[in-house]
């Protein structure tokens, strides 16, 4: 019971409310709240501030969602290795990653690991915002750029370039950019992360670095929105070259100002400390690892 209510704990904290991790564990409100309660008891401990709005995690409350997807995932690999022997793969991997990442790149990844292992499931959740890993209860994240959480552990896919792209029929009726600058009489597709709009553009160039303010009348917080933008013909996008590959090689779009690229940003997959990842979760990050060498190597 004590995992199930460990369990119930992290969905209230994923969901942002009890009501509605209720919804989702078909709980009724008052099951929760004694739940809740029941394991706040063995502890000891308040684990959430509760008012009528809102509901905030207690210190405590953050100590144990660092600890509890640890022991659940403990406890299931106990559990699958009992039940179906050390060499067999099983149970469920919980996996974020971005928009178009997840449905471009990863979704063949994941293809092919589970016609290898068919006792794994993979649960997927596709965001281009930041997660708390632990909070979701996620085994492993993808993600671009620095990591701010340096508690977390990584593995470097890939290094990943983001590029100034747009269609052939955007260019041919607005013209082509021959430096940054030109953007500025460009309609520029924008992506939000969070609360804050990508619209400081970096470029460098012979040393000299320049950081442009674009603007344009399209902005959204799906990567796979300002794609199909882009694809379209509505402007100029700046993407990640992972997330473009085979719209470059079809020649749906069209790389510009490659004399002012940047250095790329890592590419990597994240995942919360500890040394007791299940063996799927092992065999998972080992086969994204995989994959991204063997892309880098064919171009």
């Amino acid at each position: 019971m004590l995992l199930d209510n460990l369990s119930l704990f992290l969905r209230i904290v994923e969901k942002g409310g009890m009501a509605a991790a209720g919804r989702e564990l078909g709980l009724s409100p008052a099951t929760v709240s004694e739940r809740l309660a029941a394991l706040e008891a063995h502890y000891g401990a308040r684990l959430l501030n509760r008012t009528t709005r809102s509901l905030s995690l207690t210190d405590e409350g953050r100590d144990l969602v660092e600890g509890a997807q640890r022991l659940l995932n403990e406890a299931e690999d106990l559990e699958t290795r009992i039940r179906l022997g050390v060499n067999r793969v099983a149970g469920i991997i919980h996996v974020h990653a971005p928009v178009d990442l997840g449905r471009n790149k990863l979704s063949g990844v994941f293809d092919a690991f589970l016609d290898e292992h068919p006792e794994v499931s993979i649960d997927l959740t596709l965001g281009d915002g930041y997660v708390d890993l632990a909070g979701m209860g996620a085994d492993l994240a993808i993600r671009y750029g620095a990591l701010g959480d340096s508690s977390l552990k990584l593995r470097k896919l890939a290094d990943s370039a983001r590029i100034v792209v747009a269609s052939p029929a955007y260019l041919a009726r607005c013209g082509t950019p021959a430096t940054p600058d030109d953007l500025l009489h460009h309609n520029c597709l924008l992506m939000r992360f969070g609360t804050d709009a990508d619209r400081f553009w970096p470029f460098e160039k012979d040393g000299r670095k320049q950081v442009l303010a674009v603007r344009g009348n399209r902005i959204a917080n799906d990567g796979g929105l300002v794609r199909k933008w882009c694809v379209k013909g509505h402007g100029i996008a700046r993407k990640s070259q992972w997330d473009i590959a085979d719209d470059l090689a079809a020649g749906r779009l069209i790389p510009l100002l490659q004399d002012y690229e940047v250095a790329p940003i890592p590419l990597q997959v994240v995942y919360p400390p500890g040394q007791n990842q299940p063996r799927r979760v092992r065999l998972l990050l080992e086969a994204l690892v995989q994959a991204f060498a063997e892309d880098e190597q064919s171009d």
